[in-house]
């Protein structure tokens, strides 16, 4: 049999929907979630009335400190989460347990990066009265946001290989800013103590 490759038909099955690739909705799901919580974020920091302080553990001397230290430890662990998922896409030897390290330092570093955020959204709001603070205040907003797409997109069958990569690089650049802005910014200005 020959085959026309003019031919308007050529008498082919169609193809079977169900082996389709992914549809555009598979990735507008957790963008406009992302979006959403950005947003969210952003609006509550906003409009919501600063109270000034939200918490502060025993041992530091400021609310400040712990916030700064909590934030470095957040960072120290998204460090960690940068280093084994070099391992896990090859870029770096790595021992076989680096997908379990990848995933805990990942808990870990949202655990522990949570109250830094409620904190700096109830006691502190959304400022912009500098561009240090501006960008602090959005870059924290889209953290949280691109945290929320890759974990939706974590749960998606058949992603493009650069996808997870990219989101998480943007996560992991945001936080980083995040810190330069907040935990350094602090320990310059008033010294490393607690």
């Amino acid at each position: 049999m020959t085959v026309d490759p003019n031919a308007a038909t050529q008498g082919f099955p169609a193809p079977d929907p169900a082996r389709r690739g992914p549809g555009a909705a598979r990735y507008l799901v957790p963008a406009l979630v992302a979006s959403a919580v950005a947003v969210g974020l952003g609006v509550y920091g906003n409009v919501h009335d600063p109270e000034g302080t939200a918490f502060n553990l025993a041992g530091f001397s400021s609310t400040s400190a712990v916030k700064s230290w909590l934030a470095t430890v957040a960072m120290g662990f998204a460090v960690v989460q940068l280093v084994s998922a070099l391992m896990l896409y090859g870029r770096l030897p790595g021992p076989s347990w680096s997908g379990v390290l990848h995933r805990w330092s990942g808990r870990i570093a949202f655990l522990v990066a949570v109250p830094v955020a409620v904190h700096c959204l109830y006691a502190l709001g959304y400022q912009t009265y500098e561009p240090r603070v501006l960008w602090h205040s959005l870059l924290g907003c889209f953290f949280f946001g691109a945290f929320s797409a890759k974990m939706l997109l974590l749960r998606t069958e058949r992603l493009p290989g650069w996808l997870l990569p990219i989101v998480g690089g943007l996560a992991f650049s945001a936080l980083t800013v995040i810190w330069l802005t907040s935990a350094l910014w602090f320990f310059r200005t008033f010294g490393v103590t607690t």
